[in-house]
This record gives structure tokens, C-alpha cells and sequence, in this order.
């Protein structure tokens, strides 16, 4: 199975009696649906416990731990500090949540819901989690206290609101999760949510055991019936399901930070003898040139990552290679938008007695809004500069810097000042029709360096 079709039931409680006759049957059947992960959804103390317990269990299953507002009357000072100390008690709990307002059934007084949601909205943020929110028939008190609390990552689980709701909940960060009742014939109210909203803010869930989808309604959901919300959903995006799937499970990982598969390969890959190292798919610039804009294939390398890897994750993907000329900071981003990381690495592969290369735009200093180069000293053995233009309106027009004027200026300061710190600082241009090459040639001679010629259109 590719990662293509892997999907995300991003809002499940498998932990009720209702699974525990076929509980093992039931992980198969998801398995053969597709359904590469699954987050365990806690709504009160216990729950929250057994979710964190079954995603320490099953590598499959990730935890949300919270309280949901039908037991906010319930919830002591105690209560908090519990489902803080669960969330930090393992890498696997991924949110806070389910917590929110219920309006509908009003089991608990309006008033003390919104005091518990508020309470766990900070929490949240005091421990940069998510959080997944609960809202039936409190629309407008939940965007409020989202908006008044500032929060900016979360979900809207099982979303129930109208296309206008959507919308504002999206321009303040939130995801939208759409659950299986997307599939009842008479529910085109949230067809037409989902046709107004970017596939890029959607999640697909299943709520299980609850909201069983068409054609299974009268019996017990679980996590194999996410395929069929995500089928709808496609069937009504005008996509097809591999890619709800893919952009679903990118937004889960997004969110959540929940990776489903090995990216090594993605993260240090060979041409010729030097290893390379794609760190980032960040840019500062947009250059109208990057063949990223067609493809994130070098030399038959993938490097669309599906998120940014951490040190353990690059040095993993490293190994101890042998008989490499050097290892190469140069991925489709610009590694220096990640300069502790990079000095971090750099530094323990430099202690293994490894050369060390950037290719860089040259622009860290207006990104990091100092000389950076001083910490590069003693790590990096050779920095090669994207000069690209003579001149800053040049300059400007190829590249799209963000930086204005002072986007070429900055180049050319990096480069000038770089020969104080790094062995040997080399600046190149790619051949782009109208480029004239032998101005740049000059320049880069002026400012005291080397000069490469890239030919355009040849990545790598």
C-alpha cells in the first residue's frame, strides 16, 4: 500500500465495551481499508488513561486526552493536573481534547462548560498542543472563546456548522473534520461545507462507535468505515479517494504530527560522491527558475518531504557512510532557515570527520535578522552562495525575494562576509535565458570569491 492511500481516523473511541468481543478483527479490518493510524479520543479521566495506554500499546493508535463538556461539572483542580501529566507522559498523546460546549443536550450548566473549555484551551497552549473541540449548537460561543483565548491549532471534530462558520473557522487555523454522516442522503447541508472548503483544511473521522456512515447506519462504527466518509468526500470534492487520502493523512501529520512512514530516503540522498542533505522544503525566496515548481525530483530523488525532521531523524537517515567526498546542506529549502539544526548536525557530522558543504541563497542574515555567520565557524568547510543576477532588479525579477532591494544587497553582503569564516565561499548563477553570466562572473570576483556557472533546467 503507497502512502497515497493511507488514511487518518483522526477522532475514534475504541476504547468502549462495544469492541472488546472483536477487537483484534476490528484493527484488521481497518488495516484492509486503509487506514494507516487512528487518534484515540479521551472525554473523561479514564478514557483519557486508556487512550494513552492503547496508543503506548499499538503503533497505530495516537491519544487525545481531555474532558467533554458533558462531565465539565465533574472536572476538579485535581482533574487538570492529571490530563497534564498524561499528556506529557508519552510522545504518542498528540491533543488535548475532546473538550468544548454542548448546547444540545445541556447535561452540564453552560456557564461551568465554558470555564472548563476555556481552563483546557490554556492548558493546551501552556504545552503547544492542538486541541479537538468539541461544538454541538454552541457555534458561536465556542468561535468566540476560541477567538478570545487566541487559539490557533485544534480541529473542529465532527463539524456541524454552516459554509460561513467554515470559513471563519479556517481564517483563525482550524481544521475541519468531517465524519461519516457526510454520507446520509439528507445531510447535503455538510456536502455543502465540504464543497466550500479547501481539501487542505479537511480531516475525516469516524467517531466510533457513534455516526455510523450509509450504507452500515443501525450498527456499531468503527475505524475501517473512514474510508467511506473520505469516498464522499471525494465523490463530492470532485477528487478521488487517493487523494483525500493523501491530503488528509498530510493534514493529520500537519496537526498532530503524526508520520506514518520512514521519509530517510527523502532526508539524505547521493549524487556522485557527496551525500546531501534536505532538511526543509522551506525557501526564502520563490525563484521563477526552481524546477521545485515542477517536481520535487533530483536526479530520480523524491524530496517533497512530509515533515521537517528532527536530529534523530536526520542522523538515522545519515548512517555512517563511507568514502564520501562531503556532505552537502542542499535539499529543495533553504537549509538555513534552520540554522540550529543545521549547526547541530554539522557539528556532530564534523566531529565523525566529515566535510561539510551549504548551498544557500544567502539571505539567512535578513531571515535571522543578524550575522549568522560567525556560528558557522569551524563547522563548515565550504558555503556556495545563489548569486543569480549582477543586479538587484534582476535579482528581484528571477528570484521574488521577499526582502525588496535589500534582498540582493544582502546576497552580496553574505558573500563578502562569509570569506571571514568559512575556508571557501564560492557564488553561482544558473543559466537562465537573459542572464548575463559574465557580469556575475565580475561581481563575484569583486566581492573576493569563486565562481560557479549552473546550468538551468539541471537540478543536482
Amino acid at each position: 500500500m503507497t502512502n497515497d492511500n493511507i488514511l487518518i481516523d483522526s477522532h475514534a473511541h475504541i476504547y468502549y465495551r462495544d469492541y472488546a468481543g472483536d477487537f483484534d478483527a476490528m484493527l484488521k479490518r481497518a488495516a484492509d481499508a486503509g487506514v494507516g493510524a487512528m487518534v484515540v479520543v479521551g472525554t473523561d479521566i479514564e478514557s483519557s488513561r486508556e487512550s494513552v495506554e492503547l496508543a503506548e500499546k499499538y503503533p497505530q493508535m495516537y491519544a487525545a486526552v481531555g474532558v467533554h463538556p458533558h462531565d465539565a461539572g465533574r472536572v476538579t483542580e485535581q482533574c487538570y493536573g492529571v490530563i497534564r501529566d498524561l499528556a506529557r507522559s508519552s510522545a504518542k498523546v498528540v491533543a488535548i481534547g475532546e473538550i468544548g460546549l454542548d448546547f444540545y443536550r445541556d447535561l452540564c450548566p453552560r456557564d461551568e462548560q465554558e470555564l472548563v473549555f476555556r481552563r483546557f484551551l490554556r492548558l493546551a497552549n501552556e504545552l503547544e498542543m492542538p486541541v479537538v473541540i468539541h461544538d454541538r449548537d454552541a457555534h458561536e460561543r465556542v468561535l468566540a472563546i476560541l477567538r478570545e483565548e487566541r487559539v490557533r491549532r485544534g480541529v473542529l471534530h465532527c463539524f456541524s456548522g454552516d459554509a460561513a462558520m467554515a470559513a471563519e473557522a479556517i481564517t483563525m487555523g482550524l481544521y475541519l473534520s468531517i465524519p461519516g454522516t457526510v454520507t446520509y442522503p439528507s445531510n447535503e447541508a455538510l456536502r455543502d461545507v465540504v464543497r466550500s472548503v479547501s481539501i487542505d483544511r479537511l480531516l475525516v473521522e469516524t467517531d466510533c462507535p457513534y455516526l455510523t456512515p450509509a450504507p452500515h447506519r443501525g450498527k456499531r462504527n468503527e475505524p475501517a468505515y473512514v474510508r467511506l466518509a473520505a469516498e464522499k468526500v471525494a465523490e463530492t470534492k470532485g477528487l478521488s479517494l487517493v487523494d483525500v487520502a493523501r491530503v488528509t493523512t498530510k493534514n493529520c501529520r500537519d496537526l498532530f504530527g503524526i508520520r506514518l512512514w520512514n521519509q530517510s530516503a527523502k532526508i539524505a540522498y547521493m549524487i556522485r560522491n557527496s551525500l546531501y542533505l534536505n532538511i526543509t522544503n522551506r525557501c526564502s525566496n520563490r525563484c521563477g527558475f526552481c524546477a521545485k515548481f515542477d517536481g520535487f525530483t533530483v536526479k530520480g530523488h523524491n524530496l517533497l518531504l512530509d515533515g521537517e525532521p528532527s536530529f534523530e531523524e536526520i542522523m538515522a537517515a545519515v548512517g555512517r557512510p563511507e568514502g564520501i567526498d562531503e556532505v552537502v546542506f542542499c535539499g529543495y529549502g533553504e537549509s538555513l532557515i534552520r540554522l540550529d539544526m543545521v549547526k547541530r548536525v554539522a557539528a556532530e557530522l564534523k566531529q565523525r570527520g566529515y566535510r561539510i558543504r551549504i548551498n544557500t541563497d544567502g539571505q539567512a542574515n535578513l531571515v535571522h535578522k543578524r550575522n549568522i555567520l560567525p556560528e558557522l565557524n569551524g563547522l563548515v568547510d565550504s558555503i556556495s552562495v545563489s548569486l543569480n543576477a549582477p543586479d538587484s532588479a534582476t535579482y528581484d525579477r528571477l528570484c521574488n525575494t521577499p526582502f525588496g532591494e535589500a534582498g540582493f544587497e544582502g546576497v552580496c553582503d553574505f558573500i563578502r562576509a562569509a570569506r571571514e569564516y568559512v575556508p571557501q565561499v564560492v557564488a553561482s548563477a544558473v543559466t537562465v535565458p537573459g542572464v548575463d553570466i559574465e557580469a556575475c562572473r565580475r561581481l563575484a570576483g569583486s566581492l573576493g570569491v569563486e565562481f560557479r556557472v549552473r546550468e538551468y533546467a539541471e537540478v543536482g
